[in-house]
């Protein structure tokens, strides 16, 4: 027997509202620093109260779309919003699923490539610097643990420096996204702490020669040394992470003999 599908919810309207304002503003090609309508001119526009323009105004600050500003010359003003927002929206949703690093580096993979290959000849010197000056900056890590987590978050910086020059907005979003999602995962999985110096060299090396190659805007050697840095990174990765599972499981079965011998064992289990 189907399923009768679940009715839609509807939606309010203040989120009616600031759709359409959403809408108006891509018409009319607003930019940052442009003034919405004020208060009384939405009431009197959309024949509402208040507190409803009030309740679609705020659900544009929270998306990142305005700023609200009170007192004289204040009101809703235009800004550009950030990618932090979407991103850890999306990996707040992505959170409870289980995800693991062969499964972002199935999307990682592809995307780095095209990237990496969108950005040759679009490289100028500052960017080339910024580069230079974040592999200078992983080569004076040492053993402590923050310093291993900022040694991978480094590493990741170099990608996300490429991907503010890429041309396409969705390829350079889901490239920044998937590495914020790398960077949670090693968090969560302290995905730094088992030893990683050959992990460190292979990356270093592939950045070096990446460098390299934007700078004769060789297209098809950038293209190769992605390709191979991206699955080098998914093998070390993976790796990484079975030794953490496996330090993690030594960590509850000495949690759970310590459990055994507590007295708080027997509120669950009298016999014990």
């Amino acid at each position: 027997m189907s399923q009768t599908p679940s009715p839609r919810r509807r939606q309010k309207l203040a989120e009616l509202i600031s759709d359409d304002i959403k809408r108006w503003i891509a018409t009319e090609g607003l930019t940052e620093g442009d003034r919405l309508p004020n208060e009384k001119t939405l009431m009197e526009l959309y024949g509402c109260a208040k507190g409803t323009v009030r309740e679609a105004l705020k659900i544009l600050e929270v998306e990142g779309l305005i700023a609200l500003k009170t007192g004289p010359g204040g009101g809703a003003i235009l800004r550009t919003p950030s990618m932090e927002p979407a991103s850890r929206m999306l990996r707040n949703f992505l959170h409870f699923r289980s995800l693991d690093g062969h499964q972002v580096y199935q999307l990682r993979r592809l995307l780095e490539v095209e990237m990496a290959v969108s950005v040759v000849g679009r490289l100028n010197e500052e960017a080339l610097t910024r580069l230079e000056d974040n592999m200078t900056a992983c080569e004076c890590h040492q053993l402590g643990e923050e310093d291993q987590r900022r040694q991978r978050f480094l590493e990741l910086e170099f990608h996300n420096l490429l991907a503010r020059a890429c041309p396409n907005p969705l390829l350079a979003f889901m490239c920044r996204f998937l590495n914020d999602m790398l960077r949670d995962l090693v968090v969560v999985k302290k995905a730094y702490l088992p030893e990683r110096k050959q992990f460190d060299e292979a990356n270093h090396r592939y950045h070096q020669e990446l460098v390299e190659a934007f700078r004769a805007e060789d297209v098809e050697r950038v293209r190769r040394l992605m390709d191979e840095h991206m699955r080098d990174a998914e093998f070390h990765m993976s790796a990484l992470e079975a030794e953490v599972a496996d330090q993690m499981l030594i960590s509850q079965d000495a949690l759970a003999t310590v459990a055994d011998a507590s007295p708080l064992r027997r509120l669950v289990d009298p016999t014990r």
